[in-house]
């Protein structure tokens, strides 16, 4: 569709008074009739003897919400809870934010987002694919309301927003009274932003100047790998930290005094995506340390809590504040920015940064009113009843052993795809099928299969893709994937908390392949695992072709294994895996371990298998 480039030109445009604004212009923000309990506008001695004003500003941030509006679990159909006692959910932030805006002055406070807002639980797929927003007459996506309600000033783009297509993501960003802002997503063809960079807001200081903010968004460059099928030839996305230099110093220029970065981006500077893109996915620091100009960074995409990190700038020497609040609404950063105005304009003094816990409060009850119909659809929706199971199935040791569960994605996909190729030239090749033990607590419980039971074993909202590969190179993609596993001697007790994520690998990038027999013997090095690899009873050709059918995260480079982005494709689709897996479900009626697993491979140590 359209990037609406027009629309953007408007949400983006300079007011008289120097506002701007992703959105309509925002006013600025008027002092109360009281001093509120932190200074705003109060007076203090400046190094000259004179009197200098000083503003306290507070920047509220959350990130990678993933469609939790409530402390609730679709999946076990219950309340969430964890083993560290954690709460989530926007009804859960909208009560700390009302706390922090009773204690600074609501006139003295931002809220952004950092990404990942419409994908990631059943609700979310819900209004994209079952009563879609993007239907005639369709609903407004809870996650805006949700939001709007809250009063949130700017949010980030995230890589998820582009899951749904970009059809879904202008509808969504239609639905919000704040702006989605990406100055890294940029027009394919006119490299002009095709989202609002930045957004701007006077807060009113009586007897002063207004202080000036600005906020800038950076989305996450793998969107470009991830959801190729989905933005290539439409959208590009520039590195964060060649964009913010970019970007920084114009808004200095137009008068900020203050500079937010929201960015959904990581802190350790790594790629899951290798050396297909010349940017850097988790590059938080990397902006921090290398464009002056910056105060503080909101930080998102790593599902990490940071409470503080400081980063000193390498040409300004100032230190930039760091913060990434837990994911799934569960935590709330505060950025704490002291100004003071001295010789005609405004300086940042200081910024510290702090956590809010979620579990500390309960839901704001104007947010369970104004969504409570949505959440019990998708309740209902998720509990339909579309199979009966012949013994509970669980993903609880599916990271080292070949687990039925996982044998059942990969059995639906290899049917799919099969189905697919008929009357092809690539009917004839073998089919394998690869699939990842996303979920250390899935579970198809005995008796009726609910959708919730088959969406907690496929959490993501991948979709199907068949690519040709040879012997050789799926050889090479299997010992790629037995790197997840720590090297472990034959005389040393294997520890199973300890086995597995070699390097910080998640689990999502250790991948399962069917219609092959092997040993994964991890008391070898990374790069010599792979043993007695065979096809049909035989020996694997390293000639012989065969079709894998794989995600589409995969399929576009997500976790760099070796060869398969650059494989042939012959054929994909648009329908998601749990989709498929659930038709499946439906159309056997009975979901018996006889129709779909096999015992494809095993752990070894000098060929004496681990367990």
């Amino acid at each position: 569709m359209p990037l609406n480039r027009r629309k953007f030109l408007k949400r983006s445009a300079v007011t008289g008074a120097g506002v701007a604004i992703g959105g309509a212009a925002a006013a600025p923000a008027q002092a109360s009739g009281q001093v509120p309990a932190r200074p705003s506008g109060e007076e203090a001695r400046g190094g000259s003897g004179r009197p200098s004003k000083r503003y306290a500003l507070t920047v509220m941030g959350t990130t990678d919400l993933h469609g939790h509006v409530f402390n609730w679990d679709y999946f076990k159909d219950a309340e969430y809870s964890d083993a560290a006692g954690n709460a989530m959910g926007l009804a859960r932030i909208s009560t700390l934010v009302e706390e922090v805006r009773r204690e600074r002055g609501r006139e003295n406070t931002l809220l952004l987002d950092a990404g990942d807002t419409i994908q990631g639980t059943p609700l979310t797929y819900y209004y994209a694919k079952v009563d879609p927003i993007t239907a005639k007459g369709g609903p407004v996506h809870p996650m805006a309301r949700a939001m709007n309600a809250i009063g949130y000033d700017a949010a980030a783009l995230g890589n998820h927003e582009f899951n749904y297509g970009i059809e879904t993501l202008r509808k969504f960003e239609g639905q919000l009274r704040f702006p989605l802002l990406g100055a890294n997503a940029v027009d394919a063809k006119t490299l002009r932003p095709a989202f609002p960079p930045y957004f701007m807001k006077k807060f009113a200081v009586k007897g002063a100047p207004p202080v000036t903010v600005a906020v800038l968004g950076l989305t996450n460059p793998g969107i470009a790998v991830w959801d190729k099928a989905l933005v290539e030839g439409k959208l590009k996305f520039p590195g964060l930290e060649e964009q913010a230099a970019v970007w920084v110093p114009k808004l200095r220029s137009m008068g900020a005094d203050v500079v937010v970065v929201s960015a959904h981006s990581g802190t350790d500077g790594s790629s899951s995506y290798g050396d297909q893109l010349p940017y850097v996915e988790n590059a938080a620091v990397n902006v921090a340390k290398r464009v002056p100009g910056v105060d503080a960074i909101l930080v998102g995409h790593a599902h990490r809590e940071i409470a503080e990190l400081k980063v000193v700038n390498e040409e300004s020497g100032r230190t930039v504040v760091l913060s990434e609040p837990l994911c799934y609404a569960e935590r709330l950063t505060l950025f704490d920015v002291e100004l003071v105005f001295a010789k005609g304009r405004w300086s940042v003094e200081s910024v510290s940064a702090s956590l809010r816990n979620a579990n500390a409060v309960a839901d704001d009850p104007r947010i369970t009113r104004l969504l409570r119909d949505e959440h019990a659809k998708v309740v209902e929706y998720v509990n339909q009843v579309v199979g009966r199971a012949t013994q509970t199935l669980t993903t609880v040791d599916a990271r080292y052993k070949d687990a039925p569960i996982i044998d059942l994605i990969t059995k639906v996909q290899e049917d799919v795809v099969r189905a697919a190729l008929v009357g092809t030239e690539f009917a004839s090749l073998p089919v394998l099928a690869q699939a990842s033990p996303f979920s250390r607590t899935s579970e198809i419980p005995a008796g009726e299969v609910t959708i919730r039971d088959l969406s907690g074993l496929y959490v993501y909202d991948n979709t199907l893709v068949a690519k040709v590969l040879t012997g050789a190179q799926v050889r090479a993609y299997l010992e790629f994937s037995a790197e997840y596993y720590v090297q472990t001697a034959a005389d040393v007790v294997v520890d199973v908390d300890k086995l597995t994520n070699a390097g910080g690998r998640p689990d999502y990038n250790y991948d399962y392949v069917s219609g092959l027999r092997y040993d994964i013997d991890i008391a070898q090095p990374a790069g010599s695992r792979i043993k007695n690899l065979s096809f049909g009873g035989a020996a694997l050709d390293d000639a012989q072709r065969f079709v894998l059918a794989v995600n589409n995260y995969r399929a576009n480079g997500g976790g760099a294994f070796p060869f398969v982005a650059s494989a042939q494709e012959v054929w994909s689709e648009s329908t998601e895996i749990r989709t498929r897996i659930a038709e499946w479900v439906t159309a056997k009626g009975v979901l018996d371990p006889n129709d779909f697993a096999s015992v494809d491979w095993r752990l070894t140590r000098a060929g004496v298998p681990v367990f």
